[in-house]
């Protein structure tokens, strides 16, 4: 599928429930590969599913749109638009040894409800290891706590969203369960070696690397490189690539996040240079994606490679059929 209608390769956030007039010019002017929702743009199905429509209309395609729908803390969607959800690693002490058949069921479910409003991506399986150190901001939002369980869990789900016909996005590469602290607010390091990593935290991702899409982590490990972010550190995204084996799509984790160093356009040109496909920018303060804009280079190389898969499975993915009853039993263990 050809990436003629991308201009640029960013992701934006948009201020509220319904798309505004500099927005929608904004948009067809800058071309972004899609856009993401949380919960400050949604208000009911009908409305969600205008949005998106809008949004699409703006650009003149069918671009991707796309949520953080994880359940627990992070889901955007709640009742009465959709079911609540329990936190992943809640849910994963409770299905115990039917983990695997419970997540598969659990996210082709999620995928089935955002199908049904017009979003296509999830941001998940999150494949962090939980420890005990994890921050709480992210603890219980991972699927176990050793690499075999997150591996099994994760690959459940992530199986279960494409069964469900929506594009899953593995986070947070290279690993996210060993910082100590909220990457929304400070910056965390990493001083595991790298043999303990490659048996555990890189493991994971190591198995993931038929992904199509995974976002990257805003922390430092030391062992691939002292004073980067891995979102913005050439060394780290070469080692995603050449050593862990990912060719997909890498988008980054949201740009706004204190983690990175530097000004919004300053972080967006760092990511991009160090080898990161995408910039994802989530506040939709207009001012902020003004100042982004300007410094985007357009759609190139393996990137546009990378979009055009992308694309192409969002094709085969289209309207999938679900025996809803039947996953529904398998998410409660009755089948």
């Amino acid at each position: 599928m050809s990436t003629a209608h991308i201009t640029h390769p960013v992701i934006f956030g948009v201020s509220g429930p319904e798309i505004t007039a500099w927005e929608a010019a904004f948009f067809a002017d800058v071309k972004p590969l899609g856009f993401i929702l949380f919960g400050r743009n949604i208000e009911t199905g009908e409305q969600v599913r205008a949005l998106c429509k809008d949004l699409r209309h703006a650009v003149g395609w069918n671009a991707p749109i796309l949520i953080d729908q994880e359940g627990g803390r992070v889901q955007r969607l709640i009742p009465p638009i959709v079911r609540q959800w329990s936190p992943p690693l809640d849910h994963a002490i409770v299905a115990g040894d039917k983990g695997e058949d419970v997540f598969f069921a659990r996210f082709a479910l999620i995928a089935h409800e955002l199908r049904g409003l017009g979003i296509d991506v999830n941001c998940a399986p999150c494949l962090d290891i939980a420890r005990e150190i994890t921050h709480p901001f992210l603890r219980n939002r991972c699927y176990g706590t050793t690499a075999d369980q997150v591996t099994r869990l994760g690959r459940a789900a992530f199986n279960g969203t494409l069964h469900g016909g929506v594009v899953p996005i593995i986070k947070h590469m290279p690993g996210h369960g060993l910082a100590v602290k909220d990457t929304h607010h400070g910056l965390s390091r990493v001083a595991e070696p790298l043999e303990y990593l490659m048996q555990n935290d890189f493991a994971v991702f190591g198995a993931f690397a038929d992904a199509p899409v995974g976002m990257s982590a805003h922390i430092i490990f030391e062992a691939l490189d002292h004073s980067n972010p891995a979102t913005i550190s050439p060394t780290v995204i070469s080692f995603l690539r050449d050593t862990l084996g990912f060719s997909g799509l890498l988008l980054s984790d949201d740009l706004s996040m204190s983690a990175l160093p530097g000004s919004l356009p300053e972080r967006a040109e760092g990511l991009l240079a160090a080898g990161c496909d995408i910039v994802l920018h989530c506040s939709g303060d207009s001012y902020e994606m003004e100042d982004i804009a300007k410094v985007l280079r357009r759609v190139q190389g393996h990137t546009s490679t990378r979009i055009q898969d992308l694309m192409a499975l969002r094709q085969e993915l289209a309207q999938p059929i679900l025996d809803i009853d039947a996953l529904t039993a398998q998410l409660y263990g009755t089948r």
